[in-house]
């Protein structure tokens, strides 16, 4: 099992200003070859302080390129529906170049009703503005003198560059939250899948449905399946607790105030089911995932305990993505609990 880092930023500017946020987020990831973390992932969304300070992914991940020799960089996700594909094909080809072939790229669809709202564009279009930017972006990033006619974009004659550095393109993920066919999806057409850490059997069956398509479209392997979790790591349960808790609520906070308008009237054929989710989301605590094991905050043996237990329920992932600096954390104790975990879990837990 491999581990790194998930920045995903959730605060307000009177919180943390940007540089000061920034400056904290590249001195983490500064750590991870020493503490032998295998990536950095940062996330796509926009105007709210859930996400707001990660516009662009793939800026970030540049600066951090330059603070790391082997990590991988992973866009968790970008949105094909607010961008352009010819300009997302050239901004991925520039950062495989600039990080020497580190990138990987995880595409998903978005979900917030304010997002669609300020760039104008209709939920309603979401999934055929994927499926058309993700099949043009995967067409000018493998082919030169490349053409399409889409709904939403067009070009002709086209030749991407800079050309990727990895062939024929950086490994791609999809993300994916309780619909069967995203997973579907995402191993008929051999890419990664990260998703969020479902109850124990949801998550086993929608495992097995990735791993099945995978293996039905003749793929090698199994896939390669990743979540996100909660992770503070301390010499005690109550510092742990006592510090990460409040953190992690302000971060769930900020996601049911961000999605708010899937309670208050946003619907749309495209995403079923997610007033339903988006209502279970609101009613989340950082105390009930712990309780239920999809939070990882305690002691070393704490969360290695954890980690064999949720491994063992969900049929086996390949990735863990920490989440150790949600809301308002500080960096300090972000970065004792990193070096905490590194030391006395990841031995213990890589083999799995």
């Amino acid at each position: 099992m491999q581990f790194g880092l998930n920045f995903f930023p959730c605060v307000t500017p009177e919180q943390k200003p940007a540089e000061q946020y920034f400056r904290e987020a590249m001195h983490l990831c500064s750590l991870t070859d020493e503490l032998g973390l295998t990536h950095i992932r940062q996330v796509e969304h926009y105007f709210k302080p859930y996400g707001g300070y990660s516009p662009n992914p793939l800026l970030f991940l540049t600066a951090a390129a330059m603070r790391t020799r082997n990590t991988r960089l992973i866009t968790g996700a970008v949105l094909p529906a607010f961008n352009h594909p010819l300009k997302m094909a050239g901004e991925i080809g520039m950062l495989d170049g600039i990080s020497g072939g580190r990138l990987e790229v995880g595409f998903a669809r978005a979900f917030l009703p304010h997002e669609f709202a300020q760039f104008g564009i209709s939920l309603d279009e979401s999934r055929r503005r994927f499926s058309e930017g993700l099949s043009q972006i995967t067409a000018l990033l493998g082919g030169e003198n490349v053409s399409a006619k889409g709904e939403f974009h067009s070009f002709q004659n086209v030749t991407s560059l800079p050309r990727p550095t990895q062939a024929p393109h950086p490994p791609f993920w999809i993300a994916a939250t309780t619909t069967p066919e995203t997973f579907a999806f995402a191993g008929t057409n051999g890419c990664k899948v990260m998703a969020i850490p479902l109850e124990p059997e949801k998550m086993r069956s929608l495992i097995g449905i990735y791993r099945d398509a995978w293996r039905a479209a003749g793929h090698p392997g199994n896939g390669h399946v990743m979540n996100t979790f909660f992770m503070f790591c301390a010499p005690t349960r109550e510092e742990a607790t006592a510090t990460a808790l409040g953190p992690c609520n302000q971060h769930l906070r900020g996601l049911a105030e961000s999605a708010k308008e899937w309670l208050t009237g946003a619907s749309t054929k495209d995403y079923p089911g997610y007033d339903k989710l988006i209502a279970h989301v609101s009613s989340e605590t950082a105390e009930r995932q712990l309780e239920n094991g999809s939070a990882f905050i305690g002691t070393p043996a704490d969360i290695v305990e954890m980690l064999h237990g949720y491994n063992t329920r969900v049929g086996g992932i390949d990735s863990v993505s920490l989440h150790f600096t949600p809301g308002n954390m500080p960096v300090e104790a972000a970065e004792r609990s990193l070096r905490l975990f590194s030391r006395e879990v990841l031995p213990k837990v890589a083999t799995l």
